[in-house]
């Protein structure tokens, strides 16, 4: 009699890991708030905030906003602070990466 491989089943979905569907539904089911803020000299500056995320794993998605707005921005208190105003770009990189903007 030959034992089963017994594949471990995800948290969120009861579906099996290897999938990855539960990092997506755990980005889906974050409501991130997009704000905007002025730094020194009335610089502009895009705040996303409400991830649900360690820093070690919000860094990557940082680093793809900044790729693909192509600004500067950092990680900062469990939020990503982008260089200067974005609106619909930002709203459509984020919908795109899986996670759901707040109105």
């Amino acid at each position: 009699m030959e034992e089963k491989d017994h594949k471990r089943l995800g948290s969120v979905s009861g579906l099996p890991e290897e999938l990855g569907i539960d990092a997506d539904l755990g980005r889906a089911q974050q409501r991130l708030v997009v704000r905007h803020d002025t730094r020194r000299y009335g610089k502009p500056v895009t705040v996303v905030d409400g991830f649900d995320l360690d820093v070690t794993a919000l860094k990557p998605v940082a680093s793809e906003l900044k790729r693909r707005l192509a600004v500067g921005g950092s990680v900062a208190d469990g939020r990503i602070e982008l260089q200067g105003r974005h609106d619909g770009r930002l709203r459509q990189a984020l919908d795109d990466l899986g996670f759901v903007v707040a109105d």
